[in-house]
């Protein structure tokens, strides 16, 4: 028996509404470098160094000029990007001095509980891939039980690092920890000769009966600590410096000669594998964290030295994406976002008395720093059809506020069970709204909250008296 007319006429509308619904969701691309300034990038005023793929993407799309880091160190940062919510909410803010993972035996890292955007788009059909920088964790309580790792935060591919790039990776290089190892180590020494000392004084005078072996076992023992913390930080290289394919450490000590080369292939391979499913793929560059590193076909090639010359490469990688998403035809179909996780850290100067730090612009202070040049990042956005090229927006915005994008555009629904930060950013990228939905948005160095930035949704009432106390009142709480 023959169907029905109508039954064939719904039976295309179905497929006809589902080819729809597929094409509606694009591809992304979440390119993130790692302590590039906002200064550093000619679309942004850099006169110096060459970025001219960074800036075809703020020519063929939109530019913030106020977008902002969540926190001005790499961690914290890197999981309020992923979450859309504050580090402090996922217990990714530190309230000790150290703000960031340095060790990858370390037990903390990104709970399961939270929800990255990886997550989400895996669940809704996507293919994902994190490329370079982690950052985030690796271990809990074994080093195979991999409770933080990427492929457990809703990624299915990883190829790179966990921790971050330390001068201590690269020989030669110098140290991260000398000084303040030196610093311990002396004070141990200092504490561990006073008291052995005192130990043996009292002995001989017979104030108190000592036993030469326990005093013999006491500076044994010191020795052998002070000997550990020695050997561990000599072979720093070896142990915490790898890369690593899904699960499996593929190289140890890692190599850093064309590593740039090498996750560009990666993410290259990764676009053309999957051009007939929706992607995300979040390229995430262990450049330009010291220790400076460039290939071969770039080093000395600026006019930056090796910061420069770093730069100009990821410039280079960032062209090798734009370019395989024209020759697979994807350009229209995704959704290609660019940004720093915290401000160039200005202060960051080789054994060798080099500067390797960068340019923050006109903005007071760097990474590590709540002050403006530590969390104003670059942040540029391409989705040739849909965004008007060359739109620039003044707005203040956030690193959160991709997390919320991505969902929407992907089709699947913001978390509600929980508080998120960021909002969704394309009614101002596309004209609909004229002011940003951040009002207040909150500046934190590791767990303590240093200060807020007031945006006044509406502005036709700024002479209101209540407007203009809460405004005196934010800065004279937090010195704003």
């Amino acid at each position: 028996m023959k169907p029905q007319p109508w039954i064939r006429t719904m039976f295309i509308l179905h497929i006809l509404r589902a080819s729809c619904v597929y094409s509606s969701r694009p591809n992304f691309i979440l390119i993130m470098v790692d302590d590039l300034g906002i200064g550093d990038v000619g679309c942004y005023g850099n006169k110096t160094i060459r970025t001219p793929n960074i800036d075809r993407l703020a020519k063929e799309g939109v530019m913030f000029t106020q977008h902002l880091a969540a926190s001005p160190l790499c961690t914290p940062s890197r999981a309020a990007f992923m979450t859309g919510r504050y580090a402090i909410r996922s217990g990714m803010a530190s309230e000790s001095r150290m703000g960031v993972f340095i060790f990858s035996a370390s037990s903390g890292g990104l709970s399961t509980d939270e929800l990255t955007f990886a997550t989400v788009l895996k669940k809704a059909g996507y293919s994902t891939a994190i490329i370079g920088k982690w950052h985030l964790g690796l271990n809990c309580e074994k080093n195979d039980d991999f409770c933080h790792h990427p492929l457990n935060h809703g990624f299915d591919y990883f190829y790179g690092i966990t921790t971050t790039n330390l001068r201590d990776c690269i020989p030669g290089h110098g140290s991260v920890f000398v000084a303040g190892a030196a610093e311990y180590i002396r004070a141990m020494f200092q504490i561990s000769s006073l008291a052995l000392f005192t130990f043996v004084l009292i002995s001989c005078t017979g104030l108190v009966a000592i036993p030469w072996k326990r005093i013999f076992y006491i500076a044994s023992f010191t020795s052998v600590l002070l000997g550990a913390v020695i050997l561990f930080f000599w072979n720093f290289h070896y142990l915490n410096c790898f890369l690593m394919r899904n699960y499996k450490i593929i190289q140890q000590p890692l190599v850093f000669d064309n590593f740039t080369q090498r996750i560009t292939r990666e993410a290259l391979h990764f676009i053309k594998s999957n051009k007939d499913t929706p992607f995300l793929l979040f390229m995430s560059y262990v450049q330009v964290h010291t220790a400076l590193y460039a290939s071969q076909n770039f080093k000395g090639k600026s006019s930056h030295g090796i910061y420069g010359d770093a730069i100009e490469e990821v410039d280079w990688s960032v062209g090798e994406l734009l370019n395989e998403l024209d020759k697979s035809h994807l350009q229209n179909q995704t959704v290609v976002y660019f940004t720093s996780d915290n401000g160039a850290h200005l202060e960051e100067i080789s054994s060798s008395g080099e500067v390797h730090g960068g340019c923050n612009g006109i903005y007071k202070g760097g990474k590590s720093t709540s002050w403006e040049g530590g969390i104003r990042v670059p942040g540029l956005f391409r989705w040739p059809g849909v965004l008007e090229a060359g739109t620039v927006i003044n707005e203040p915005t956030s690193n959160m506020d991709i997390f919320p994008t991505v969902l929407k555009l992907a089709g699947s629904p913001v978390p509600q069970d929980r508080i998120i930060d960021g909002h969704d950013l394309m009614p101002l990228m596309q004209g609909e709204s004229i002011t940003s939905e951040q009002e207040f948005l909150f500046h934190y160095c590791n767990a303590y909250l240093n200060a807020v930035r007031w945006n006044q949704r509406n502005r036709h009432s700024a002479d209101h008296p209540i407007h203009t106390a809460v405004n005196h009142l934010l800065v004279l709480t937090f010195g704003f």
